[in-house]
């Protein structure tokens, strides 16, 4: 079932409507490439060495600049595609801490433990 949403735009006072099902397929979309810039800045912490604070600094960097290439991708446009940008910053952000941690810490162990 296709169902739509409509939201008052801001700026300009007129009605917007959204489907329900292009949202879902742009959220997974992001929801994916949240778990990969995870597994692989993860990766590329645990080689770098980075311990205690500036691994998580480095988490929450990394989730910037995937903020910042989804917004210049999706460009003066981005409102076509999502509802709000502080929502493509924040869905899924904490989510994708647990696949950063497992493979930072995997990849610290290989490389500087043993």
């Amino acid at each position: 079932m296709n169902r739509t949403r409509t939201l008052r735009d801001k700026a300009s006072g007129e009605i917007v409507a959204y489907s329900d099902a292009a949202i879902r397929q742009n959220h997974a979309v992001l929801e994916y490439c949240r778990s990969s810039m995870s597994a692989l800045s993860g990766c590329a912490a645990g080689v770098l060495g980075l311990t205690s604070l500036y691994g998580f600094v480095f988490y929450f960097i990394m989730a910037i600049v995937l903020w910042l290439l989804v917004l210049g991708k999706a460009g003066t446009e981005w409102s076509k595609y999502f509802t709000s940008r502080q929502a493509i910053l924040t869905s899924g952000l904490f989510g994708g801490i647990f696949t950063y941690i497992l493979f930072w810490t995997f990849l610290y162990g290989m490389v500087h433990v043993y």
